[in-house]
């Protein structure tokens, strides 16, 4: 895996140039034309411009989706093509282009079984992060049945699934409810609280003045200003003092202090009362709806930043074990090590436990008794009777006599020719009549 050195953009661009032709290689358009910029680790860099100003055609370029026509490009140090750092990278385009006859959920799993993620850590970030863009209760619906905000939330939610170290979002508040886009816009600072960078392109500028640190203005595929907020958007001829109500006599003589100040060059231009943004008073009737436990067969408020994505979570697999291993007592064995394993004493078969087994069981002349006893009479001239009943116990019973005596380590081979030759000794044909 590729990693960014210290002080190595994350994301750098020299020249970029893109130009559409058509059949004839004849130019149509020129979309991205000498477009220059670099992304540093942990920024919140925002593509701002009109329609048509070469936003998502620059991103494409970055993906690697599209090839450019002159300039350069880097990601992570390597070039947009390479694969390897694909799996760093989340990816909201403008349009969401899910499958329709999945639901939420299996929608999740297959984006996390591409990046290779294990079943359990893609059940635990499906579940987190479905409750986080609230479709917890429309789960199993098929994605056809979504409307175009769900399906928008959702594709927020798969850009996510495997925890990337590059976020691009290509106009991702287009088709949510104020209530959905103040949730990205909250998702955007955690994850930045996270060092993590982000790409974010839109044409809304709340939405960018809210959340980014540095961005660039594009039109006509140049970059028109780059800059931070503060240095873009603070005005250095105007200054607002803000209080409590004042009356209007207070007003007038704050008015008379100032033009006695500045030698009448300038006054209190303008009085007004602060005015509640629409956005925060739709949040909070809606708030209050999911307060009361209003039905709703739509996307739901939404939880909390998926645990896995925030600034606070717990460390997971090698950093926890590491953890758990630093905190553990003087010679213990390291949590994740291999542990010592005895080597087992080499005791050889059990002996008796064979000899049982080879003999079957009973009473008599078959037992495993009695056939010990018929075999020490073949040798008193009683092998003829003594070898056939043993013989056809062990018939019976099917036992491998011969594996049993390899394991035995060849004494019951030998105990067996010495019985033999007694046999043949007491009634001359007995050896020839025993039976394996």
């Amino acid at each position: 895996m590729a990693v960014t050195q210290a002080g190595q953009p994350v994301v750098a661009v020299q020249g970029l140039t893109k130009t559409f032709k058509d059949f004839w290689m004849r130019t149509r358009a020129r979309a991205v034309d000498g477009v220059s910029f670099e992304v540093r680790p942990g920024e919140i860099f925002g593509l701002l411009g009109p329609n048509g100003s070469g936003k998502s055609t620059t991103i494409k370029i970055v993906l690697g989706l599209l090839h450019q026509t002159g300039g350069r490009v880097a990601v992570f140090g390597r070039p947009p093509s390479d694969v390897g750092i694909k799996k760093r990278i989340g990816y909201l385009p403008e349009e969401s282009y899910l499958y329709p006859f999945l639901n939420a959920r299996e929608t999740l799993d297959y984006y996390g079984k591409l990046f290779r993620l294990g079943a359990d850590v893609r059940r635990r970030r499906t579940d987190e992060l479905l409750e986080m863009v609230g479709l917890g209760g429309a789960q199993y619906r098929p994605v056809r049945e979504y409307s175009k905000g769900m399906q928008r939330r959702l594709g927020i939610a798969q850009a996510l699934i495997n925890d990337p170290d590059l976020l691009i979002l290509d106009e991702p508040t287009t088709g949510l409810d104020p209530l959905g886009t103040r949730q990205v816009k909250d998702l955007i600072l955690e994850l930045g609280r996270r060092r993590k960078t982000i790409i974010l392109s839109s044409h809304l500028l709340a939405d960018v003045e809210d959340t980014v640190d540095r961005m660039v203005i594009l039109y006509g595929g140049k970059v028109r200003e780059e800059g931070t907020c503060e240095s873009l958007l603070t005005a250095s001829d105007r200054t607002v003092i803000e209080t409590e109500a004042l009356d209007e006599g207070t007003i007038a003589r704050i008015d008379q202090l100032i033009r006695a100040s500045t030698g009448g060059r300038a006054s209190i231009s303008r009085v007004s009362k602060p005015r509640q943004r629409l956005e925060d008073k739709f949040v909070a009737i809606v708030e209050a709806a999911a307060a009361a436990r209003a039905a709703t067969s739509g996307a739901g408020q939404g939880g909390q930043t998926a645990g896995f994505l925030r600034a606070d979570a717990a460390p997971q697999g090698q950093e926890l074990l590491r953890s758990l291993s630093a905190d553990a007592p003087d010679g213990a064995p390291a949590l994740g090590a291999p542990a010592a394993v005895t080597q087992p004493t080499n005791a050889g078969p059990d002996r008796t436990l064979l000899q049982d087994l080879a003999e079957p069981s009973g009473a008599g002349v078959g037992g495993a008794r009695g056939a010990r006893d018929a075999g020490g009479a073949e040798g008193s001239g009683g092998g003829n009777g003594g070898t056939n009943g043993a013989g056809e116990d062990a018939s019976a019973a099917g036992v491998d006599r011969g594996l049993l005596g390899s394991l035995l380590g060849g004494e019951r081979k030998d105990d067996d020719r010495n019985a033999g030759g007694a046999g043949g000794g007491g009634e001359g044909g007995g050896g020839s009549e025993r039976r394996p």
